[in-house]
């Protein structure tokens, strides 16, 4: 065959490639032509991420997974230090804190490959929704050999979301980019956050609280929705992640008559994370489904 007819077909192979990329990507993500410019922008993100990931390419904004010693050594953090986590479902993005100095500090941020639904809570099973709230994660619910790679299961649903007959199961951070209600955060990236969960809980921390939240709680972000019907819920999440910020110590978290109610966390200890309560009960077990 000549040269310049296999540089066309070549040429026509690779067209055919993205073509079909394209529609499968379009054909899994309605909203990039017919939801509002918000729903537009989160399909548009996970478009992208899926085509960089299908092709083998770091999502950006990922830090050098290669340098983890070095970056937890410049930041003066170690790994046996206790971890906490929060999710930003809109801005795609996992950060992990560390303890230092009788507080939590950012120590990085990921990007998340994929996560399903729309903003707003997982309500029942199957509605492909990943969950907002704070949930608490401890050994029984990693799983080292899960089909995504690995694994941890964040515990929904917790006592707030059963006291709003919310249903569900095996909600999970992992790898590979694939969502029905979990976070994907690629194999890469959730083997750096493996090593860090595994060694904070192998060295005493009982569990990490993990805190899932719709978008950047600010002012400014929460009083654009005002008029939305989880308005009420967000602003209560709201409260939890302020205080957070003003103490750097994970709240204490009580459900009191279907209503999350935060208190201030106490000082950092590597064995007692708070897990939530009942509204004056005691912390609850150490299982992901009380946690």
């Amino acid at each position: 065959m000549p040269r310049k007819r296999r540089s066309r077909l070549r040429g026509k192979v690779v067209l055919a490639v993205f073509a079909a990329v394209a529609t499968a990507l379009l054909a899994t993500n309605w909203h990039l032509v017919t939801g509002t410019l918000e729903e537009r922008r989160i399909a548009a993100t996970r478009a992208k991420h899926r085509g960089l990931w299908a092709i083998g390419r770091q999502l950006p904004g990922t830090p050098d997974l290669q340098a983890l010693d070095k970056r937890l050594d410049d930041g003066g953090f170690d790994l046996k230090q206790p971890i906490l986590m929060r999710i930003f479902k809109r801005e795609f993005e996992l950060e992990v804190w560390k303890a230092r100095d009788g507080r939590y500090h950012h120590f990085a941020t990921y990007p998340i490959c994929r996560w399903a639904g729309r903003l707003g809570p997982k309500l029942a099973e199957g509605d492909k929704q990943t969950p907002e709230g704070f949930y608490a994660v401890g050994k029984s619910q990693l799983n080292p050999a899960s089909r995504w790679h690995r694994s941890f299961n964040l515990g929904f649903p917790n006592l707030f979301d059963r006291a709003h007959g919310r249903t569900g199961s095996f909600l999970m951070v992992h790898g590979g980019c694939g969502s029905v209600g979990c976070y994907a955060m690629t194999d890469d990236v959730i083997d750096e956050i493996w090593r860090l969960v595994t060694a904070a809980i192998g060295n005493g921390q009982k569990r990490f609280q993990v805190q899932a939240f719709p978008f950047r709680m600010t002012q400014e972000n929460l009083a654009a929705k005002s008029g939305d019907p989880l308005y009420a819920f967000w602003r209560s999440l709201k409260s939890g992640a302020d205080l957070f910020e003003q103490t750097g110590l994970p709240p204490r978290v009580r459900v009191c008559k279907g209503q999350y109610v935060f208190l201030p966390g106490r000082n950092i200890d590597a064995g007692a994370v708070p897990a939530i309560a009942t509204c004056g009960g005691s912390n609850a077990r150490d299982s992901g489904r009380d946690s």
